[in-house]
């Protein structure tokens, strides 16, 4: 996983407490990176239908459904991610040893099955759910902060 979930994260969260139409400077002000990062994230967010752009001078963007009908799950698809797993393996499987033959592949099945744990603990959780986490208000209430 990379820090761009995070950054998808972050803004789906703020977009959804804001309940109004941002920019990527706001954005990127409030998840404290920059700009040109966030439109990338978000970009890959459009393309999955989590939200659209509005041009003009009070342009920016918007969600397209309720933080409640997001999942981080869905958000970490979006995003093109897996949860978890590994660059390096280590054994040969040309070696005549067993183990070191064998362990890449009952390596790779256990990051596969903590993959789908992930994904589907992650299913559980909504955007919404995280802004009453972090306010235990309803989203867009107008509650003063962030």
């Amino acid at each position: 996983m990379n820090s761009d979930f995070n950054v998808a994260v972050h803004a789906l969260v703020y977009m959804e407490h804001k309940a109004v139409t941002l920019s990527s400077d706001e954005l990127a002000e409030n998840i404290c990176t920059n700009p040109a990062r966030v439109r990338k994230v978000l970009a890959k967010l459009k393309k999955a239908g989590f939200l659209v752009t509005k041009e003009g001078a009070d342009g920016g963007y918007q969600l397209t459904k309720s933080g409640d009908e997001i999942t981080l799950r869905e958000v970490g698809e979006a995003m093109e991610l897996c949860f978890v797993s590994t660059g390096w393996k280590s054994g040969d499987p040309e070696k005549p040893c067993l183990v070191a033959s064998g362990m890449a592949g009952v390596m790779d099945g256990i990051y596969t099955d903590l993959n789908e744990r992930c994904k589907e603990r992650l299913g559980e959780i909504t955007i919404g759910g995280i802004v009453q986490h972090i306010f235990g208000a309803v989203p867009g209430s107008g509650q003063a902060g962030g």
